[in-house]
């Protein structure tokens, strides 16, 4: 690793109360009184604000986060993360903080109550210490902005997070936090998993309480969940979360705790459904990562779906309707709202559903017919992996939402070409750290995606790979703290 590369990495790891822990292993730790919530709280909240100061990640703190030695989040203090600290993405209400949504468009105002997630959330008994920063209302894969500093990815400070949970993942990245909330409507967990080294499952549709923003809509694209540096966070989370509330309507996840040893069928897609071919990086860490699924013993082979040709402006279409309903119901996020200070990528994508507004029936229909296509592509394979983006993380700057707005479509179309999918069928799916990395040291995602309610069988992959080949740590390139 060359000097110039060290300098631009940025990590809080340090001999502290939080040490190397993830959040299972902190939440142990303060379970069997070797640590105390109070002081794990007091060294993660020294660790965000020494972070900060480059990665620009929090978009508000919270004043008097909510510690006791017996957890906080819930009455009995009993939750699978009491006392770990942690972070709501800025587009969830944690009552007392305000709600911004990525947005210069409007003056935020404190929220009266939690949001129903963030409520689930909150059962596991995480600390909040605050909320991340995201793009303009999650649209774009960077969380880059129109007159305001972007957040940066703690890998390489000159490179994007990812977006749009890029304020989560630059944290969790960095050490600052174990574990945060993230949520996705068209990879926006996936994407900055895999720009910074993390695990990202976005779960089956309906697996956690319901977006009240999304669920509203014709299709519901969102699911919450958290971005985290080992597997055994995000399966724990999940259990956690199953215990507040769980949907009848899918097999339980219950608590997976390692490889179960079973063999899987698992179809490979190297390109897009929509053509779009992966850069040699990208290619080549998802190809190693299938031998080494081989060499396990699974069988890997090539899939190629058939989706719709017009999936792909179907889809940018209906994200274009999404910006056209926050424009005109503005005034629902502050009274002030005003839709010509929404950045360029929003006010691009809401004149691009003016022009095309006539065939929403028809873009709902295909994108509903997603379903079946995706469905035939599992036959015979109990998942499909794939790149989670097409290639490597851009440098700041190159998804900007002050890119002239057709380059800068052009250039998330390049870039986003896997996730979507997913979040337009309902089905559960996973970004994992690949084993390579780019030649500048950053992380590459892999992608495992499975029939709805299958998070059992991809956590069981996650596990394995995991142990197989042990995740890249940001701390381990010979230098301290920041």
């Amino acid at each position: 690793m060359t000097t110039s590369e060290v300098r631009t990495r940025v990590h809080a790891f340090r001999d502290d109360a939080l040490g190397e822990h993830d959040a299972v292993g902190l939440a142990a730790a303060i379970r069997s009184g070797e640590l105390g919530a109070a002081e794990v709280a007091r060294d993660a909240a020294a660790r965000v604000r020494e972070v900060e100061a480059r990665l620009h990640a929090v978009q508000v703190y919270a004043d008097t986060p909510a510690v006791s030695d017996g957890g906080p989040g819930g009455a009995s203090g009993s939750g699978a993360f009491a006392g770990v600290p942690s972070f709501v993405k800025d587009n969830a209400d944690r009552q007392g903080l305000p709600t911004g949504h990525g947005s210069a468009a409007f003056t935020p105002r404190p929220a009266r109550q939690d949001a129903p997630f963030v409520r689930q959330f909150l059962s596991t008994g995480v600390t909040v210490l605050g909320k991340t920063r995201l793009p303009e209302f999650g649209f774009s894969p960077t969380t880059e902005y129109d007159g305001a500093e972007p957040v940066r990815n703690p890998w390489n400070t000159g490179h994007s997070a990812g977006g749009s949970s890029g304020g989560s993942a630059a944290l969790v990245a960095a050490g600052a936090v174990p574990i945060a909330h993230a949520n996705d409507g068209g990879g926006s967990i996936r994407i900055p998993s895999a720009c910074c080294g993390l695990v990202g499952l976005k779960p089956s549709r309906g697996r956690v309480v319901a977006n009240a923003q999304s669920s509203r809509l014709p299709l519901d694209l969102v699911a919450d969940g958290v971005v985290s540096r080992s597997v055994r966070d995000t399966a724990a989370f999940l259990a956690a979360a199953e215990r507040h509330w769980s949907n009848p309507k899918l097999p339980p996840v219950g608590l997976v705790e390692g490889p179960s040893g079973k063999r899987l069928r698992i179809g490979l897609l190297l390109d897009s459904p929509n053509g779009v071919r992966p850069d040699a990086a990208t290619r080549a860490a998802v190809t190693d990562t299938a031998k080494t699924l081989e060499k396990l013993g699974h069988r890997v082979e090539p899939v190629q779906p058939v989706f719709d040709p017009h999936f792909t402006q179907d889809f940018l279409t209906y994200w274009g309707l999404l910006s056209f309903l926050i424009g005109a119901t503005g005034r629902t996020y502050g009274t002030a709202f005003d839709r010509r200070r929404m950045d360029p990528l929003s006010r691009g994508l809401r004149s691009t559903y003016l022009e095309n507004w006539r065939g929403t029936p028809g873009v709902l229909r295909r994108l509903r017919r997603t379903k079946q296509a995706y469905a035939a592509a599992f036959r015979g394979h109990d998942l499909l992996m794939s790149p989670v983006l097409a290639h490597t993380t851009p440098p700041i700057g190159h998804l900007s939402p002050t890119v002239p707005y057709p380059t800068l479509v052009e250039r998330i179309l390049a870039y986003v070409a896997y996730t979507p999918i997913d979040n337009v069928v309902g089905t559960p799916s996973l970004s994992l750290p690949a084993a390579a990395a780019t030649d500048g040291g950053l992380p590459i995602g892999v992608m495992f995606s499975a029939r709805p309610g299958a998070e059992r069988t991809l956590l069981d992959l996650a596990f394995t790979l995991e142990a197989e080949r042990p995740f890249r740590r940001i701390q381990d390139d010979g230098t301290g703290p920041v």
